[in-house]
């Protein structure tokens, strides 16, 4: 029987739609959130951002906690169905590994020209760090937040250190998440990232890039290994 993700000849399914959707609820929603939880700072009216048209609600506070609220609770469900899912069926290809950080740098010393890059599971070493950085911290962000929406209810209050702490740290976790995204984007600068980026969109890459530079993981689907 032919493996199912070989069924193209020229493409390689890497994602099914279920990683899809719950890659895009979690990423919008992750954007809904930095951009409505700096809304509940008064810089987009310092800052005149309210007068950009369309964006005359930013500024306001009712406004944006409902969003931040809703896209909280989206990224929760996205993040909770994302370890169940994965938990399941026993699917670790993105926990990090050992000697990660140092084929990270292979592959990037490769990138500018220096030397061979080494060979590739289904993902890279630097993706799978960009994941657990990127994951921890969105853990962070998720445990503080739902500690600051209990401290708002009326029965419930904490010291005034843990609520100190709690705002720390939340903060901490939304700088540390957006440094992750944008380390995470700027890797598509580089030409040789580019044939991963129809994945994101249609969960399948071409079969010729997987073969050249992801040959761990095409060994492994197409029986070879």
């Amino acid at each position: 029987m032919p493996n199912k993700r070989l069924k193209d000849h020229n493409k390689v399914k890497r994602h099914g739609l279920s990683v899809i959707l719950v890659h895009w609820v979690a990423a919008l929603s992750t954007f809904v959130l930095i951009f409505s939880g700096f809304g509940q700072m008064p810089i987009y009216k310092r800052y005149m951002v309210d007068q950009i048209p369309g964006l005359s609600w930013s500024s306001d506070y009712s406004v944006t906690l409902i969003m931040h609220y809703w896209a909280a609770a989206l990224l929760v469900a996205a993040v909770a169905y994302h370890l169940v899912f994965h938990g399941i069926r026993r699917d670790f290809d993105m926990m990090p590994r050992r000697g990660d950080l140092r084929e990270s740098g292979r592959i990037i010393m490769a990138t500018f020209g220096f030397g061979k890059e080494p060979e590739n599971d289904k993902y890279l070493a630097e993706q799978r760090l960009a994941y657990a950085f990127i994951g921890l911290s969105l853990l962070l962000v998720i445990a503080t937040g739902i500690m600051k929406v209990l401290k708002n209810l009326p029965y419930i209050n904490y010291p005034e250190g843990l609520t100190m702490w709690t705002t720390l740290l939340h903060n901490i976790g939304t700088f540390l998440v957006i440094i992750g995204i944008f380390v995470h984007l700027s890797a598509f600068i580089f030409r040789a990232n580019w044939p991963l980026l129809p994945g994101i969109f249609t969960g399948k890459i071409d079969r010729e890039y997987v073969k050249r530079r992801h040959e761990i993981w095409y060994r492994r689907i197409a029986g070879k290994a």
